[in-house]
């Protein structure tokens, strides 16, 4: 181990930095030339020194290189599908056509900060920026962990895009029934997908992976602990994980609901019985098409779009039927808290953000109504 020094021809001074490595018994060795003085090459020698002893590497990686070193090591098949698809569109599309060949450590604050006002500039929506700096965030986080970098010169950056909260969308209480007759006229199979929505407040996901297993007649129960990929390329890739950890939860159903499912149940034999083999037994899904399989991304989005228009309801995306439920349980005057656990949200808090609006809508008219009484009897 050793530092040393020497002045080239043109005056300029050069430091040669060298340690040896304790489990390789390999030597590292960084160098570089160009200093005015020896003692400016002294300085920035020391603090080489210093790095290779603490383990960072001070190799010459690009960001884009390990970029895709962090995808493959860390995030395949340790994330969910659509995770790792949007880590992957936010790196190919925006991270490495910015960024090209930078060298690694040559990322700082600055240039990540023109990084994100470039995104600003190109009007991308909020969301779409927000999930952009968290991928290169968690790289660099990695790469702090591996000795890469010392800091992430992601930290505390500042987003010019402001997040615009939308307005919960839901269908109204009102038009809840006009919704269910038009969908069981539409086709049988999407009447009872969507009311199992509306009455539970499932995600499309934890709805096609619905297994009659999960059902507990019983106890009036289902237990939801896996997701449909709709987009999977096998059989054996079509069960994942759900959205987060408090996502798996068992949730309680109503006897009108069970009655439902009891009939769907008879309904399905009776399918299975016709195709006999042709059905596929093997994936045991409640609510699937004819022949057992489950049923496509596509075909619930048309005939939900489709079953709107007959219902004189404006387009809505299928998850306003999550929000559904929720909207009908605070009619009904469950709590925050409640709705979490049965929404299988991460926190309070999530749940008090998306519905508060909502909330306090039906606090102002259930006061209302209560100050309308009230005027009637001390009239």
């Amino acid at each position: 181990m050793g530092i040393s020094f020497r002045q080239h021809k043109d005056k300029k001074w050069e430091y040669r930095v060298k340690i040896k490595d304790p489990i390789t018994k390999k030597y590292k060795e960084k160098s570089k030339r160009g200093f005015r003085t020896k003692p400016e090459a002294r300085f920035e020698a020391q603090k080489v020194e210093k790095d290779l002893l603490e383990g960072f590497d001070m190799s010459e990686t690009s960001l884009y290189h390990f970029l895709d070193f962090w995808m493959e090591e860390y995030k395949k098949d340790t994330v969910r599908k659509n995770t790792y698809l949007t880590l992957q569109n936010s790196i190919e599309n925006h991270i490495k056509p910015y960024f090209r060949e930078l060298v690694l450590k040559e990322l700082t604050p600055e240039l990540y900060q023109k990084f994100l006002n470039h995104l600003d500039e190109k009007d991308l929506a909020y969301n779409t920026i927000k999930k952009i700096h968290n991928a290169l965030t968690g790289a660099m986080n990695r790469a702090v962990i591996n000795k890469k970098v010392q800091t992430n010169p992601c930290s505390n950056a500042v987003f010019k895009a402001k997040e615009i909260k939308e307005d919960v969308k839901f269908i109204d209480s009102s038009k809840i029934n006009l919704f269910l007759t038009n969908a069981y006229e539409y086709g049988y199979i999407y009447w009872i997908f969507f009311k199992l929505l509306i009455e539970t407040g499932m995600r499309k996901g934890e709805a096609g992976a619905l297994q009659w297993s999960d059902i507990n007649f019983k106890d009036l129960t289902i237990t939801i602990n896996k997701s449909l990929d709709f987009q999977a390329s096998n059989e054996s890739e079509l069960f994942g994980e759900t959205k987060n950890y408090n996502s798996k939860r068992v949730i309680s159903i109503s006897k009108s609901l069970s009655d439902d499912l009891r009939f769907h149940a008879r309904w399905q034999n009776q399918n299975k019985t016709m195709i006999n083999d042709l059905y596929h037994h093997e994936l045991n899904l409640v609510l699937c098409r004819k022949d057992g399989n489950f049923m496509p991304k596509s075909s619930l989005f048309n005939a939900f779009s489709r079953i709107l228009k007959r219902s004189g309801i404006k387009p809505l995306p299928i998850h306003s039927l999550r929000h559904t439920h929720a909207v009908l349980l605070l009619e009904a005057g469950a709590d925050m808290k409640y709705i979490q656990k049965r929404l299988g949200h991460g926190s309070y808090q999530i749940t008090a953000d998306i519905y508060s609006h909502v909330s306090n809508k039906i606090n102002q008219k259930n006061t209302a109504q209560f100050e309308s009484y009230l005027n009637d009897i001390l009239k």
